[in-house]
Formats: structure tokens, sequence, C-alpha cells
């Protein structure tokens, strides 16, 4: 059976699309590692430097030899990889956007840094740290995070200041809702300029959700009164699945690892479950307060129970959307480590295991794809579930 160009064209885009996915992913884990690298031999020469500075001229000569022979070690270490320490560093909250290592070059993004301490409100770039081996303003960055230092260099832990900066899981949610408007006003636009004509393409996929989340979610779990719980069950929903889509992305604006934040995910949870209590009814605390239908004697027993499943309810959303979105970035970034461990014992071994590292990869990359609808749609139903209980009148089991 022969193939029209136009086929051929469209089967090829796929392959090409994977393949430069994980290319592109893999050089920058790699390079991000090589970064890693070089700063270590940067700093093992920095330490010789100001060590060989300050001691007698007769221990200078033993200070160099010993210097030197840890940038020789250092250097011999270049090719290994820190799996852990690699995938932590991608999977966490940073100051700057990293974009590609290339050679000794670290090209990134830098981020604004707003810290409000006793002297007033300090706003400058994240690249004044210089990738954290600089004090500016009596700050700096280590590991990762922002502390403030005395005059000679140390930590300062009696510091006492507000670190209001906006790092890449903060600057990933604007673009995410940058997005999110982007897409909604114009699906807004299509069906206020074309009445009463079915919507084709993106605005297609974007009716046939909500009336997804209306229909399938709001309404069962919900009842009559899901319209009032309806626009913060799209938002959340929404929200979620496009970071998830983006945190998929190896190149910017994607890769922020947004939902896979305990910190982000706690706000959501937050959310649900302050509107969960302020529009519980007097049924819905009756039960947990007052237990209906057992003796007064057990409410001492039955009463802390309920308060603690009610309290459960936000820690499992937390770490339900946490701990599956981080799972899928750290098995995706351990198979991608493979290749580079496997290569530093052998570079034909590496050859060979990259082709299964990179079937995995592609394997698991899809399906991240569906786990970032599931996560989304599992976090809105439990949402949703938990809007009914509250709202839920029990008149029936007082007729009966």
């Amino acid at each position: 059976m022969q193939l029209s160009n136009k086929k051929i064209f469209r089967y090829l885009i796929p392959t090409f699309l994977v393949i430069l996915y994980v290319g592109y992913a893999s050089l920058n884990v790699y390079g991000h590692e090589g970064h890693a690298d070089s700063t270590q031999i940067q700093g093992v020469e920095a330490n010789h430097d100001a060590h060989a500075d300050h001691n007698q001229e007769a221990s200078a000569h033993a200070d160099a030899t010993h210097a030197e022979a840890n940038h020789d070690g250092a250097a011999h270490e270049e090719g290994k990889v820190d799996a852990g320490k690699l995938i932590m560093e991608h999977i966490a909250d940073a100051h700057d956007w990293h974009i590609a290592t290339i050679g000794e070059s670290h090209i990134s993004i830098p981020l604004p840094v707003i810290i409000k301490d006793d002297s007033g409100l300090k706003i400058f770039s994240s690249s004044r740290f210089g990738h954290g081996h600089e004090v500016y303003e009596g700050y700096k960055l280590h590991e990762g995070k922002i502390v403030a230092v005395n005059a000679d260099g140390t930590e300062n832990h009696e510091a006492s200041f507000i670190d209001f900066s906006i790092t890449k899981n903060v600057a990933a949610m604007f673009i995410a809702v940058f997005l999110l408007l982007w897409i909604m006003l114009g699906v807004a636009k299509h069906y206020t300029v074309n009445k009463n004509k079915a919507p084709k393409g993106l605005n297609n996929l974007i009716e046939s959700l909500i009336i997804f989340i209306r229909d399938e979610v709001a309404k069962p779990s919900i009842g009559p009164k899901y319209e009032k719980f309806l626009p913060y069950l799209l938002t959340i929903f929404f929200f979620i699945f496009f970071n998830n889509i983006l945190g998929l992305v190896p190149f910017f604006p994607g890769g922020a690892n947004v939902t896979g934040n305990i910190a982000i995910t706690l706000v959501l949870a937050l959310f649900t479950f302050f509107i969960t209590s302020f529009n519980g009814n007097k049924s819905y605390w009756g039960h947990i307060f007052m237990p209906p239908g057992v003796p007064k004697g057990l409410w001492i027993l039955l009463v802390p129970i309920e308060i603690i499943g009610m309290l459960n309810k936000p820690i499992v959303l937390m770490i339900r959307l946490f701990a599956n979105i981080t799972a899928g970035h750290i098995i995706i970034l351990g198979f991608f480590s493979l290749i580079f461990i496997f290569g530093a014992m052998n570079a034909y071994l590496g050859f060979g295991v990259s082709i299964l590292s990179v079937a995995f990869t592609t394997f698991m990359s899809f399906l991240e794809l569906l786990v970032a609808f599931l996560q989304a749609y599992v976090f809105t139903l439990l949402s949703s579930l938990y809007f009914g209980s509250a709202v839920e009148e029990h008149h029936h089991e007082e007729h009966h």
C-alpha cells in the first residue's frame, strides 16, 4: 500500500516531536550536571587561592599541591553523575529559569528578587547572586534559598526578612494563567461572534471539557446547587491541567514543577477546605459535632473521629496531587540519568542503555499526559464530593 506525501508527513511529525523532546531534555539534563561539576571545580580553585594567600610561605607549596590534587580529583569526577542531586535540582523551585548549558556557559533567565527587611523593600535581579557565588545587598543564594549574610560572608541566622521573590514556579503560574485567559477569552469571543454555530478545533475541545466537568462531575456529586460551585471547579481543573501539561515540556516556558510543589498543592487544598466549611449547612455540621442516631455517650469517641476526618480531606488532596506529579518527574529524570551513569562506565554500554532509556522515557511521557488529566480530574471530583456533602439536605431521614 502506497502512502501519499501528506500521510507520510503526518506520521513523521509526531515522531520528530518525540525525538526532539527526548533529545533536548537529555541534553538539558546532561548540560545542567556538567555545569554543576565545573562550578565545583571553580569552588575548589577559589578555596585554594584564598587559603594560599593567608598561609606562610613555607606551607604554600603544600597547599598548592593539595589543591591541585583536589582539582584533578574533581575533574576526574566530572564524568560521573549524581542522579539524586540532579533529580532534586530539576524538580525543586529556583530563582532563575534554566534554559541550557553550552560548554561552560550557563544560559538562564534571571527572575526578580523581592525582599522586605528592616531597611525597606529591595528589588533586584537574581543574576546579582552570580548563580549562588556572590553576595548582594547582604543576601546570597544557599542551596536555592535566599539567606542573609554578615560582613564576613557567614550566614546571619538572626536576620529578619520576608521573601516575596518571583521564583520559577511563580513565573510558571503566571504564564499558565495568561494562557488560560487568552484561550478562555478567545472561546468566549467565538461564541459571541458565531452564535448558533458548532465550535471547531480548540474551541470544541474546551467546550467538551467544560461540559464533562459540569455533567459528569459537578451535577452528580453536588446536586441541584452545583451551579454555585461550578466556576471554582472549572478554574481549579484547568489550572491544574495546564500546569501539569506545561511541566512536561522540557523547554521554556515549560519544565516547572508547579503542581509537584507541596506548598502550591497545600494552598489549592485549603481553597477547597474553606469553601466546604463556609458552605456547610446545619445538617453537615450536625453530623460532625452531634452524630444522629448515635447514643450521646459515644459522642466523645465519634466527634474527634469526625473532626479528624474533616481535616484529613485537604491533606488527602494535597498529598495525592503532589506525590503523583513529583513521582512522574522523578521517573522520567531517572531514565535520563541512566544514560549518563552507564555512559561514564563505558561509552558502548551508555549507548546500549540509551536505547532502552529513550524508549521508556517516551512511554512515560505519554503516560504522564494521561496522568496530567487524571490528577486534575481527581482533584476536581474530590472537591465536588466535599461540596456535595456540605450542602446535602437530609429531610428524607427526618421524614423516615
